[in-house]
């Protein structure tokens, strides 16, 4: 059975009614409840680097082993994810929500800035940067771009994984960043 909340108000749900669609505020608000990995996308060169945190990753096939991003446009990797063909995607754990802070922009670190105070970064294949310490790490080649409104979606091939066993991933929940806690059986 589905129970309704009361999550959009009343006149959210009129405009949305008269609209006959969703407004971006009562959607934004139900998608806080889409609990999602937290990565930082990340692109370019050691001087000419920059990133985001985002929960807009999943994978697309594993033969060839494929995933997609979705980066808004207006994103400063977004442009350098073109320009290189080229990205990293760096899935946190939870001790790493600083970290997701910082290349969310909630700090006010800009582009290669963002990279200074983390655990170390190295490149695998494509050169992207690819954080150590992250619970896994997928260096990805840009196969494909798709154009939608505001975001692009960015289909990566998988040139290479870094990976760490036994830690708990960064999640984002509720509009907050949240430690996974395993159920027990």
């Amino acid at each position: 059975m589905i129970r309704s909340t009361s999550l959009l108000s009343s006149v959210s749900r009129t405009a949305a009614a008269r609209n006959g669609g969703v407004d971006a505020v009562s959607y934004r608000t139900a998608m806080r409840y889409h609990a999602g990995a937290v990565a930082i996308l990340s692109a370019g060169t050691f001087g000419d680097r920059t990133g985001l945190t985002a929960t807009s990753v999943c994978s697309l096939s594993d033969t060839p082993p494929r995933l997609i991003a979705c980066v808004n446009r207006s994103a400063s990797a977004h442009g350098l994810i073109r320009r290189t063909a080229s990205f990293g995607v760096n899935l946190l754990r939870a001790e790493q929500a600083e970290l997701a802070n910082v290349f969310a922009g909630r700090r006010g670190i800009e582009r290669d800035d963002r990279f200074a105070d983390a655990d170390g970064w190295l490149s695998l294949v494509t050169g992207a940067p690819i954080l150590k310490s992250a619970l896994a790490s997928l260096d990805c080649e840009l196969v494909d771009e798709h154009a939608h409104d505001t975001h692009s979606i960015f289909i990566g091939e998988v040139r290479a994984v870094q990976q760490c066993d036994g830690v708990t991933p960064l999640v984002y929940f509720g509009g907050q960043f949240c430690a996974l806690a395993p159920q027990a059986d």
